[in-house]
């Protein structure tokens, strides 16, 4: 549940979009028919799902983001570095894939096409700071070894092969550690995470890769500066909008 909790909060499924179905879900995560009910029956409970008869579960619209307009984009690890404090990465895994449906959406790729995909995780003073999922078409992640995975990292990787990165979107979301990812950053099960999600697009605006980041949630956060309000009578902040559907 907390995977699918995830998904629908960094808008995976788009506005009001439809939801695998229960035996797809049940497929997916390995679990029977009436857990993945249970599952969406909490999930609706919460207010993040819907179900129409008939046609099965829906995220509910439920969900906002706030746009910002931030200027130069700063990569957290440089941010660290400049704190004074060294970032180490190890690579966890890394291999071409085929890439899962809702990843290609945001890649420009068709559903199950071939994809770079690496995990790690990075420490500063020995201690875990996020787990990372990165993803790169297979055309462009070509000439990237493991080793440039690990060191300088792909961006940087992508970076020198001769390709600039001209716009950077990024999603947060407040998420809660899974197995897996609680194991490789040494938290309890359910400990509560920063989720974001950065996508790097070229100056024809096509993607480049994406990173998912899990941040351990007391170790890392994110400062924005809001300069300006807007003339008309609101009490909204400035740039409020629903999410919009991914296409």
């Amino acid at each position: 549940m907390a995977d699918l909790r995830e998904r629908i909060a960094l808008g995976d499924y788009g506005l009001e979009g439809a939801l695998e179905s229960e035996a797809e879900l049940g497929a997916r995560y390995g679990v029977s028919r009436v857990t993945v009910r249970r599952a969406l029956e909490n999930l609706r409970d919460e207010g993040l799902v819907a179900s129409r008869k008939g046609a099965g579960w829906f995220v509910a619209r439920s969900s906002f983001g706030q746009q910002l307009a931030l200027g130069t984009f700063q990569h957290a690890e440089s941010a660290i570095e400049n704190a004074g404090v060294t970032v180490s990465r190890t690579v966890l895994g890394y291999a071409f894939v085929p890439c899962p449906a809702s990843v290609a959406a945001v890649l420009g790729l068709d559903a199950e096409e071939e994809a770079l995909r690496v995990s790690s995780v990075r420490r500063t003073s020995g201690s875990p700071l996020d787990a990372v999922v990165e993803w790169v078409p297979a055309e462009l992640a070509a000439p990237i070894s493991r080793q440039d995975a690990e060191s300088p990292g792909i961006w940087a990787s992508i970076l020198g092969e001769g390709h600039q990165i001209a716009l950077v979107r990024q999603s947060i979301a407040a998420v809660e550690a899974t197995s897996p990812t609680a194991e490789s950053l040494d938290v309890p099960r359910g400990a509560p995470l920063l989720h974001i999600r950065r996508v790097a697009h070229d100056t024809s605006g096509s993607p480049l890769a994406l990173s998912d980041h899990r941040y351990v949630g007391h170790r890392f956060r994110l400062d924005v500066e809001f300069r300006g309000w807007p003339a008309t009578n609101t009490t909204e902040p400035p740039g409020v909008t629903e999410i919009p559907t991914r296409s």
